[in-house]
């Protein structure tokens, strides 16, 4: 364990003593603020429930973050190649981005009903607009000298963006897809308080009807171990395919 992690940890570790601390001195009841001790066995005392619903909201995610990869590098591509189609794309995406996800959500659920497609589609939202973004500027970003190389030596638009600003580009596409895997909980979830039979945020709105305040919280120390998790995964997918940075 590194430094920064051993810091982290002991910043949590004291944040979760002085909140215990509060909750006992004050003794605040448990339906308005449960203690960490509270919510800990919470979530090992409901961890089948738990861990059902978190299966659900973690396929919801990944499902999106494959859909918004499948959809954003062929928009990214596009606005690259044409200056036209990224003119006309840009306002529309950050436009996007100015919408309330709460005021997609509704819309969603009624276009698509109350299964998994509506909170699939929720999550890509979310993350479609980082990958869109950082790919893009990944690929203009490309060397000037390289760019000049190719086109020197006869290369094409699609062989120059397989050779060169594919992987010239790829860091960036992993930095836009780690921000994108952090947020994509607050997509699945928002979609499933909006409308749902199964998922962490529908149990988060069950439990918060029958004040188990220390479930809600249960709730979200899964949906934060989901998004660390991804955040880590994606982070180690990227080294692996990045490694010549490195070196280079």
């Amino acid at each position: 364990m590194g430094r920064s992690s051993i810091v982290s940890v002991g910043l949590i570790t004291l944040l979760a003593l002085a909140w215990e601390a509060v909750c006992r001195l004050l003794e605040v009841p448990d339906f308005i603020l449960p203690p960490p001790s509270g919510i800990i066995a919470a979530a090992v005392d409901k961890a089948p429930l738990l861990f059902a619903h978190a299966g659900a909201t973690l396929l919801e995610i990944v499902l999106g973050i494959l859909l918004s990869v499948a959809a954003a590098v062929p928009v990214a591509i596009a606005m690259f190649s044409n200056r036209a189609v990224e003119r006309t794309l840009t306002p529309l995406l950050v436009a996007s981005q100015a919408i309330p996800v709460f005021a997609v959500a509704p819309l969603l659920v009624v276009w698509f009903g109350y299964g998994i497609l509506s909170k699939v589609l929720m999550a890509a939202v979310i993350i479609f607009f980082p990958i869109t973004v950082s790919l893009l500027e990944g690929f203009k970003g490309c060397d000037r000298e390289y760019r000049i190389l190719f086109r020197l030596m006869g290369a094409g638009f699609w062989q120059t963006l397989r050779l060169l600003h594919w992987p010239w580009a790829l860091p960036n596409f992993f930095t836009g897809l780690k921000v994108g895997v952090s947020v994509a909980t607050i997509g699945a979830v928002i979609g499933e308080w909006v409308g749902a039979q199964q998922g962490l945020g529908y149990l988060m709105i069950q439990a918060n009807a029958r004040l188990r305040v220390d479930l809600v919280f249960a709730a979200i120390l899964y949906l934060s171990a989901m998004g660390l998790g991804l955040w880590t995964l994606v982070d180690f997918i990227g080294k692996k395919a990045v490694r010549w940075k490195g070196s280079s």
